[in-house]
Parts: C-alpha cells; structure tokens; sequence
C-alpha cells in the first residue's frame, strides 16, 4: 500500500514540472498562461511558437512521466508493477492541478498517453493509436483524447483486473472532466479542428522567412 501511495505522490511533484511555462519563460519572458489559450500544453505552445516548440514540450511530458514511473519502479522493486499506473495518476493530477500555479494546469493528455503505454505497451498503444486516428480523421482534439482514455479504461477492466480498471476509469473520468467544454463544442460544430490549432505557428514561421 505505501508503494502505491508514494508512487502516487512522486507522479505528483513531477507532474507539477510543466515543460511549457519553462520553455515559453526561455523563448518569450512570458509565462504559458499568458500565451494564447492559456493551457500549458502541446497544441498551444505549437499554436503560438511553431511546431519545435511544441514538440519540445510533448518530449519534456513524455519524459517527466518516464521518469516518475522509472524512479517508483527503483524505489520499490518487490511491489507490483500496477505502481506505474499510481505514478501515471499522480503525474496527471500534478500536471492539471500543479500547486505552485493554484492548481490551474493542463489537460494531461500527453502524460496520460506515455503512461498507460509504460504500464501495458500493447493495449496502451492500441488506446493511443485509435486516439490519435480519431483526430486524424475529425481534427477534433477534445474527442481524441477522451477516445484513448475511454477505450483504455475498458481494455484496463478486460485483461488487467479491478484495480487496474479503476485508475484507468479514474484517469478517464480526469479526461474527460478537462475535455468537456472542448467535447461540447466538438457536438454543436464550434470546435476548431487541429489544422486551425497548428496554422497560427505555420504563419508566424512563414512570416520570419520572408
């Protein structure tokens, strides 16, 4: 029980790292709430700075999460491997609730993806895959990210048992929570697709090698 608990908390204090306020702080002097939609993410850095900066940030999520889940790992060897998941849910809720920022963070897409991956390759990448085709097909990033969220949470109940079930279904339920106003707007046609999200970056781009 205490593996999964301090698993837990050091998901936590990394998640609390938000990759785009400090690479937006390096790059502009500004804060990443400051910047377009507010949101400490991949698609608004991209949005607002171009596409290396946004893949600079998803690399900083990704590796964050890495690392808590490797840290809970060393920590605590005999336990069962399901400590990913604790440190997955811990990286999540620090990454959309960070103290240091009154608790106003991102949406944990990329943190949620890396870790149910670490914790189940195969299904975790079959949850992301269908995810990022979702948004492929639709342009719609709202709905993408609920979809990987959702149909890991079942596939987590199917093959890897109740506890497991229930920190995917948990992670979902934080999804889709962060997702909603997005989900809403995705069924009344106000959402702009991801092709509007990334254009701002592609002009300003453009407009500096003019």
């Amino acid at each position: 029980m205490w593996a999964r608990i301090l698993s837990l908390l050091i998901g936590t204090l990394f998640g609390n790292f938000l990759t785009a306020d400090v690479l937006v702080r390096l790059k502009t002097g500004q804060s990443v709430f400051q910047i377009g939609s507010g949101n400490p993410g991949m698609a608004n850095v991209t949005h607002e700075l171009g596409v290396p900066a946004g893949a600079a940030v998803l690399t900083g999520d990704l590796l964050k999460t890495c690392l808590a889940g490797l840290l809970s790992f060393l920590l605590f060897r005999d336990a069962d491997r399901i400590i990913l998941l604790y440190a997955t849910l811990g990286t999540t809720i620090g990454h959309n609730w960070p103290i240091w920022h009154h608790f106003q963070g991102g949406k944990g897409v990329a943190v949620t993806c890396m870790g149910i991956h670490l914790y189940t390759p195969i299904p975790g990448l079959i949850a992301d895959a269908t995810g990022m085709l979702v948004v492929f097909f639709t342009g719609y990033l709202p709905l993408g990210a609920v979809i990987i969220s959702s149909l890991y949470t079942i596939l987590a109940f199917a093959f890897e048992g109740l506890e497991a079930g229930i920190l995917a279904l948990i992670l979902d339920l934080i999804m889709t929570q962060r997702h909603w106003h997005g989900l809403t707007r995705v069924f009344s046609g106000e959402e702009k697709r991801h092709a509007q999200l990334f254009r701002k970056g592609r002009i300003q781009r453009s407009e500096k090698s003019s």
